[in-house]
């Protein structure tokens, strides 16, 4: 008979990170707006080794909270969750009619020649090597990222990234595509970009939406890197 495969051989190794154990940027009657780390599930995995997510730490202290949207486990940065049903379709409706206008910063590896572009490249997941995508032509969806050079460093380039969708790895996949991997991105980086961090350095610094009462807001997350 065959031995069993343990928890770690079905399952990739997940420390989420305990400090800050929820960091809440912004409450009021319908939403809050929250910080999720770099390492840390937006909502819970099938799996209950996976049930450490921001989602359930917070339904901790609201248990009537949702979440609106999801980010990657190892990007950080701004997330919404709602506490009411009403506010919940008002801000993910704008979600799905991609209203809301979103910006990420990302440290990306080499010199990017232009100031600024457009990634437009359709994606799907890649079936033989889940949960990895790839750009796809033929059975990919549409898929848009805006960027915009901040800066540089020895190696390296900061850029301001806009996604116009929001597919699944979009803007890892979209900057492999570029010839500029996100450094510290385990799935589609290696060598030196990989090593170059001990996180993937993407984060979810802005984001503007109407709110449930009617107002147009802006909200920001500081980047940790």
């Amino acid at each position: 008979m065959a031995a069993m495969k343990s928890l770690s051989d079905a399952f990739p190794v997940y420390n989420p990170p305990l400090e800050p154990y929820v960091s809440i940027l912004h409450r009021d009657a319908d939403l809050l707006v929250l910080d999720k780390p770099s390492g840390l599930l937006s909502v819970p995995g099938r799996h209950p080794a996976l049930a450490d997510s921001l989602a359930t730490r917070v339904q901790e202290q609201f248990p009537k909270a949702l979440i609106i949207h999801r980010l990657d486990k190892d990007t950080s940065g701004l997330v919404l969750m709602s506490l009411n049903r009403k506010a919940h379709a008002a801000v993910a409706a704008q979600f799905e009619a991609r209203t809301t206008q979103k910006s990420y910063v990302a440290e990306v590896w080499g010199r990017v020649q232009d100031e600024e572009g457009l990634v437009d490249l359709p994606l799907a997941i890649d079936p033989d090597n889940k949960p990895r995508h790839r750009v796809d032509h033929e059975h990919g969806k549409p898929a848009q990222t805006r960027w915009r050079v901040l800066g540089y460093g020895e190696n390296t380039t900061r850029l301001r990234l806009f996604p116009l969708t929001g597919r699944t790895h979009q803007l890892r996949v979209h900057m492999k595509a570029l010839g500029h991997v996100i450094l510290g991105d385990e799935f589609y980086a290696d060598g030196a970009a990989l090593a170059a961090a001990d996180r993937l350095l993407l984060h979810a610094e802005e984001l503007s939406f109407r709110h449930p009462q009617g107002s147009h807001v802006t909200f920001t997350a500081p980047v940790p890197f």
